[in-house]
């Protein structure tokens, strides 16, 4: 399952984003992964079972390149039950972040995959 979490700056996307990692976390019969290209400003919100990803560390700059990285994440752990991202146009920073037929292609492919291995 795909949900987004869209507003603008300020507005407690990433607070509520959280939220959802640490309930998730505490039921999961399997591992949560938490993506974000900034791992440091939550790091001390997320408890230590879940994985964290820092995709700062990678040059990611389209969504094919990310539907990659996130599938290269599923092969090495065929027991995640949830994958968490936030500030996903922060994470594929590029000029074609308004590309909102890529993003749509981009989501559908995400929610295949999540359907495909039962990632919420």
């Amino acid at each position: 399952m795909v949900k987004l979490l869209i507003g603008k700056k300020g507005t407690g996307k990433t607070k509520a984003l959280l939220e959802q990692v640490n309930a998730a976390s505490s039921v999961a019969k399997g591992n949560v992964v938490f993506i974000s290209n900034n791992i440091s400003s939550a790091m001390f919100d997320i408890p230590r079972n879940v994985r964290m990803t820092d995709t700062s560390e990678f040059d990611i700059v389209n969504y094919s390149e990310f539907e990659g990285f996130i599938c290269g994440i599923i092969s090495g752990n065929y027991d995640i039950t949830n994958i968490f991202v936030d500030g996903l146009f922060k994470i594929v920073a590029n000029d074609n972040t308004d590309d909102l037929d890529g993003l749509e292609n981009f989501l559908n492919r995400l929610e295949a995959i999540s359907t495909k291995f039962n990632i919420m």
